[in-house]
């Protein structure tokens, strides 16, 4: 395209004797030049198949829906072709995109980028500047039908001086939302009612919002869908068509069982004695605001249990021995604080030191080796572009983390993770395994192998609270059969599980089946 535009205005200069043919040379270099900055598709020219009918279905669906794409499967770049595909009927691309965290931001500003759409481009969140070039933009608007595309994150989204300008727009303004099921907070949930955008995209992963059914209705209600939505590309399809380009890799899945020391253990059996009295006959929990906090204690147990440590460490010993390196390796860990009694001068003079977490769990995997070099990739993270850069080079050997890389970043270099964090949230699971399964883009990568640290109390069958724990551990174990079943070595996943199954009475096969319907 440069070269033809190059040579077209060579030609211009050289036929000054010719008004008419300097015309046409020069009609033909502003067609270049238009057609140089036009948007367009960036991977190979054109759409995927299955990007053509996700638009497809989303027409069809009057122009609203939701896409639940598994993490790694290009929902970013599905949306932006359907506002490719819009662009080409009218000539102008607007949208208003929404996404949970700035660094969200930053990614569907570089996405925008490769699809050639950088005209007013307007990022709002709490670190841009973003009022005047909006204003500057509706009035532009109000003389002429101009593209813009502005990105906003939900928490600015909903707030009074954004929505504001927000209610300006023009009505056939695109509304994308990425990592859709963030509409449901109740906060987003006010402002619904009121957006007038009638052309609507909703992105996730994971669109229920668990344990919030009223949230997931409101969610769907808005986008005009339901399961199993307007396009769904799940986790199987694209682990299975990897072999034919997909961004996702297979997977060997082990299952860890971890047990709770005698301390932790009495403390979870008292919050199940007190919840036991909100256990009915037909196995359900009575939904009372006390009930949540005891189940969000016990989790808390589950979470932070103090000999998931020595499992980590076990895991990342056995694998330096058999591949002498660690690299490419991330570890999930709990999050919160714990506590040491350390010693100042003797056994009568001891002091309470408390340190977070993920400082207990680098330290403890420093000491398999002192060259190797470990890393926090957490929300305070200074440059972190720089080490997810570092980690991808093989500079880091093992990157830890919390929480900060479930929505929006990706370490497609990974060859080892562990979960350690059981936050009893399957949606987070999800995708963190997705961010893990993204191949690099050089093909360095074909499978991963993912540890998950799994914490099942064993409660004796005579127990008045059997039957309140094997209620609790189906749930718990619903995440490991949708692991399990989709690893590469499915039948040596299970058979880990086969005595708590056994315990419990349990069959892993029937619990599959049933997240299936």
């Amino acid at each position: 395209m440069v070269q033809e535009t190059d040579l077209v205005q060579k030609k211009a200069s050289a036929t000054d004797n010719n008004p008419q043919l300097k015309k046409i040379l020069a009609d033909a270099d502003k067609k270049l030049r238009a057609e140089r900055l036009a948007p367009r598709f960036p991977y190979g020219s054109v759409a995927r198949p299955y990007q053509t009918e996700a638009y497809e279905n989303w027409v069809a669906n009057d122009y609203s829906g939701i896409f639940a794409m598994a993490t790694g499967t290009g929902k970013t770049i599905t949306a932006l072709n359907c506002l490719l595909n819009e662009y080409r009927k009218s000539g102008v691309y607007q949208a208003v995109i929404v996404v949970p965290t700035g660094s969200l931001v930053t990614q569907w500003n570089g996405e925008l980028a490769l699809f050639n759409m950088r005209k007013n481009i307007i990022l709002v969140s709490s670190k841009y500047d973003w009022q005047k070039p909006i204003g500057n933009l509706l009035s532009e608007i109000k003389r002429e039908n101009e593209s813009f595309v502005i990105i906003c994150t939900y928490a600015s989204f909903y707030r009074e001086k954004f929505q504001n300008v927000f209610k300006k727009l023009p009505k056939d303004t695109f509304f994308i939302a990425d990592e859709a099921h963030n509409i449901g907070f109740p906060k987003v949930l006010e402002v619904l009612p009121s957006v007038h955008l009638t052309k609507r995209i909703g992105l996730s992963a994971t669109p229920k919002r668990i344990y919030d059914e009223e949230g997931s209705l409101q969610m769907e209600y808005f986008f005009k869908d339901k399961e199993p939505y307007t396009y769904s590309f799940s986790m199987e399809r694209a682990i299975d068509e990897g072999r034919e380009g997909a961004p996702l890799c297979a997977y060997y899945y082990y299952p860890h069982i971890v047990t709770l020391t005698d301390t932790e253990y009495t403390e979870y059996m008292e919050i199940s004695k007190k919840l036991a009295k909100f256990f009915t006959k037909d196995n359900d929990l009575v939904k009372k605001g006390i009930v949540e906090r005891l189940l969000l204690a016990r989790k808390r147990i589950i979470h932070k249990a103090e000999n998931k440590l020595g499992v980590v460490r076990e895991i990342l010993q056995k694998h330096l021995e058999v591949h002498g390196k660690l690299n490419y390796t991330f570890v999930y860990v709990p999050e919160g604080n714990t506590q040491f009694e350390e010693d100042l001068d003797d056994e009568e003079n001891k002091k309470t030191i408390t340190h977070h977490l993920i400082e207990v769990y680098n330290n403890e995997i420093q000491k398999l080796n002192r060259y190797l070099k470990v890393v926090s990739f957490t929300g305070e993270t200074p440059n972190k572009v720089g080490i997810l850069s570092d980690f991808a080079q093989g500079k880091i050997d093992v990157l830890t983390s919390m929480k900060c890389l479930d929505e929006g970043v990706d370490v497609p270099k990974t060859q080892m993770a562990i979960f350690c964090s059981s936050t009893g949230n399957p949606r987070q699971f999800i995708q963190r395994r997705g961010r893990v399964l993204r191949k690099p883009k050089d093909g360095s990568k074909h499978t991963a192998t993912i540890h998950d640290l799994v914490v099942v109390p064993q409660i004796a069958e005579n127990s008045d609270l059997f039957s309140l724990e094997r209620s609790l551990v189906t749930k718990e174990l619903e995440r490991v059969a949708h692991f399990a079943f989709m690893a590469k070595n499915r039948y040596e996943a299970i058979g880990e599980l086969s005595e708590i199954c056994a315990h419990y009475n349990l069959n892993l096969h029937t619990i599959h089946e049933n997240l299936s319907h």
